[in-house]
């Protein structure tokens, strides 16, 4: 199985919304995530979901990616929010993902986050060091479904610099 973490594109700076959750992408952030999304479906990537965290910046970056037809379904998963928890995923992952060898899922969040949930599905801890930018892509290959915390592959770390 692949999973893809997805970080949102850029957003309207903070302060100007009330609240951090509401801040939306900007015309370059929305700009931007498009042309990243079109050069994943250029090269055949489709997902069979695309989790979402519910701040407005990751659910339109979602968006993107269902409109350039890299998936039809979306789901707002609150673990994909900041400070969200790994092991809620996890749970989810083991019941609730219809899994086979071949599926691939995009998770759309934030950073630290995204990075954290990618070291340790890679090295099962956190080492801070990995850093996804905006609009920016992980793919890891889950190698062991009911014990992916340590024992996955990254496969994929890319800027949106080198996608468009």
């Amino acid at each position: 199985m692949e999973i893809y973490l997805i970080r949102h594109g850029i957003a309207v700076e903070r302060g100007i919304y009330q609240q951090d959750e509401d801040r939306p992408l900007t015309d370059k952030g929305l700009s931007k995530t498009t042309r990243v999304a079109k050069k994943l479906a250029a090269v055949g990537l489709k997902f069979d979901l695309i989790l979402t965290s519910p701040l407005v910046r990751a659910y339109q970056t979602a968006e993107i990616l269902q409109q350039i037809s890299l998936s039809q379904k979306i789901e707002t998963f609150k673990p994909l929010a900041p400070d969200g928890n790994i092991q809620e995923w996890l749970e989810w992952l083991g019941g609730k993902f219809s899994i086979n060898p071949d599926s691939k899922l995009a998770m759309v969040g934030h950073q630290p986050d995204l990075g954290n949930w990618a070291e340790m599905l890679v090295w099962g801890t956190i080492k801070e060091q990995i850093i996804v930018k905006k609009a920016g892509v992980i793919g890891l290959e889950i190698l062991n479904i009911d014990r992916p915390l340590g024992t996955s592959k990254l496969f994929l770390l890319t800027s949106p610099k080198w996608l468009i």
